[in-house]
């Protein structure tokens, strides 16, 4: 009995025996949210699972590159190198996959985590809707009632103070609702802006990133690698004279040979620029690798 008589006045309402307060401004906010949280579940759910494949990816980069200097000769060129290189772009992974969780994936749990809480003030709103209804419209079958006798006035009072508390704690979570439901619908324009620019900031970064080690190793074609000294990628002649403008640059004249070597800290390497030391004088600097060919 006591479950039927909770649901009884919902039901009259379904059924169109009772009036139902309508808000459509509300019904819009509602439609809104709906939309919202449907939307945020499924990017947390793709996003988890992106999250997985990167880190399946770097799982199986580790095991390739482990395969590859395994197989790599210690008599090849840039040996030690190609080890460093696989220990920096293991170290990328990781700051890969510690970003996109603590800058992506938290962000957009705390995101997600205000629709449970918002609907649990919407049904609440809801429950306190209908008991708004049913007090109103039992006020108005009291006050219809043509034999209601004067002693049943109490009741008619009882009633009014029923339907005044239920339509403050109505009004109270509608006017709440009216204010949050657009608020937050109108933030996951902010949110989604950050979340991307995070998202791709941080890939963007990897990637320029792994690219300057894969630069490393761009000897041009026609190069001779056989039989150079250790460190030594290949050798180039000069064809035109260069005069260096900076301290780290080497200068040299037309027909000197350069043994181009790697850079000691990779972040300076320099597109246009290679690393080289002179074989007449030891000199080692930069040089620009147009004013050369490889031999």
């Amino acid at each position: 009995m006591a479950l039927f008589s909770l649901l009884c006045p919902q039901l009259l309402q379904n059924l169109g025996k009772v009036d139902r307060t309508a808000d459509e401004i509300f019904d819009d906010d509602l439609q809104n949210f709906n939309k919202q949280q449907n939307a945020a579940a499924r990017l947390q759910k793709e996003f988890n699972n992106y999250i997985r494949c990167i880190r399946a990816v770097q799982t199986a980069s580790k095991s390739l590159l482990d395969s590859i200097n395994e197989m790599y000769e210690s008599q090849w060129t840039g040996h030690d190198l190609f080890y460093v290189q696989t220990q920096n772009i293991e170290m990328l992974w990781n700051d890969l996959s510690h970003k996109l969780g603590d800058q992506v994936l938290i962000p957009l749990n705390t995101y997600q985590a205000q629709f449970p809480e918002m609907r649990k003030k919407i049904d609440k709103r809801g429950r306190k809707l209908v008991d708004f209804d049913n007090c109103r419209h039992n006020l108005q079958a009291l006050q219809s009632n043509a034999s209601l006798k004067k002693k049943d006035e109490a009741k008619i009072i009882r009633a009014k103070e029923q339907l005044d508390e239920a339509k403050r704690t109505y009004d109270q979570l509608n006017t709440e609702l009216h204010d949050e439901l657009p608020a937050l619908h109108e933030s996951r324009v902010l949110f989604l802006v950050n979340n991307l620019q995070t998202l791709c900031s941080a890939e963007q970064l990897f990637h320029a990133e792994t690219a300057k080690f894969e630069q490393i190793y761009d000897i041009p074609s026609g190069a001779t690698t056989d039989n150079l000294p250790a460190g030594v990628l290949y050798r180039v002649k000069a064809t035109y004279k260069y005069t260096r403008e900076d301290v780290d640059e080497l200068s040299f004249d037309v027909g000197e040979i350069i043994r181009v070597v790697e850079y000691d800290d990779p972040e300076e390497q320099e597109e246009g620029w290679l690393m080289g030391i002179k074989e007449s004088t030891g000199e080692k600097g930069m040089f620009p690798a147009n004013f050369t060919r490889p031999l």
